[in-house]
């Protein structure tokens, strides 16, 4: 059966979140704050409906918390949508047009994505989200003593360098699986020995020149992973907790009261593993930014003045 119509369940990451389809990027970072807490794994051991809430929870920012996953599902939930409106029966939508890693593609497989996930996304998310355009393969050319090398550029996101993965490549004809290894940089190079061109001497060699993707929520220096946490003003001063991204799922962080913005919390072994050592990791660093209410009613002003009036001069 051809993948893209393969028989798959459209999921409605909108609804999951509880929140509109225009609804802005605010309000949906704080809708996903309160589900996931609510849901956390740590708030509800054992409970294996919370667990699976909150799976599907993360699914949901993972596409609507980020600016172009979100462009692409929007515009598949209009065509999917307008399918149903002339009355598409189920499992007849053609998926082909929005899937990843179409005929003639290369291949992306995905390890586990940590303990909190256990089987990872969805087969929606995998197979709309997760694949990755196909790359050209050079000509071959005459050598007249070793074949010269071939350099190939080749794209991962973050998570996929956290946690290595595999790439299909065809070459002559075959398929070569390459591994990219947990820890791999921009400038990490896969060596495939034999595979470049050939030459009276023997083949040259295949490099994979490695480019990591941003992410929105990481900056990555070395090992060590920075990110910025929203605090509202009500935490900051009472203390609480906040949901945190890390690549292995959310972790709660607890904040203490009188937290000021930049103060930075250190979560140990959080961050990127170290190629070549894979027990050893850097670490995660949250840095926090208090965030000022604004839009205050008349009633919430007067609160702060009587605040206020209350605090030694």
């Amino acid at each position: 059966m051809n993948r893209g119509n393969k028989l798959m369940e459209y999921k409605d990451y909108y609804k999951i979140l509880g929140v509109d389809r225009n609804t802005d990027e605010k309000d949906i970072k704080r809708s996903y704050r309160q589900l996931a807490l609510k849901y956390h794994p740590d708030k509800n051991p054992g409970d294996k409906q919370a667990e699976e809430r909150f799976k599907e929870i993360n699914e949901a920012y993972e596409v609507l918390g980020d600016p172009e996953k979100r462009r692409k599902y929007n515009q598949l939930g209009e065509s999917y949508r307008a399918w149903e409106r002339t009355g598409g029966r189920p499992g007849g939508f053609d998926w082909s047009q929005w899937t990843q890693g179409a005929p003639g593609g290369v291949h992306v497989e995905f390890g586990d994505l940590g303990d909190l996930f256990g089987s990872g996304f969805s087969d929606f998310f995998n197979n709309i989200f997760r694949g990755v355009p196909g790359q050209q393969r050079g000509g071959f050319g005459r050598a007249q003593t070793r074949g010269r090398d071939i350099e190939q550029p080749v794209s991962i996101s973050l998570i996929e360098a956290y946690h290595g993965t595999l790439r299909n490549l065809q070459h002559d004809g075959r398929r070569l699986e390459i591994k990219i290894p947990p820890g791999a940089k921009t400038g990490t190079k896969v060596r495939i020995s034999g595979k470049g061109h050939p030459g009276s001497a023997g083949p040259g060699d295949l490099f994979l020149n490695v480019m990591v993707e941003t992410d929105p929520r990481f900056e990555r220096k070395e090992d060590n992973l920075y990110t910025e946490v929203e605090v509202d003003l009500y935490t900051a001063v009472l203390g609480g907790e906040e949901i945190i991204p890390t690549l292995t799922g959310p972790v709660i962080l607890t904040i203490p009261p009188g937290s000021q913005t930049g103060q930075t919390f250190r979560l140990k072994n959080r961050g990127m593993p170290k190629m070549h050592h894979s027990k050893s990791y850097g670490d995660l660093y949250a840095k926090i930014k208090v965030m000022i209410p604004e839009n205050l009613s008349s009633e919430e002003k007067e609160l702060f003045k009587r605040l206020a009036a209350l605090r030694p001069t």
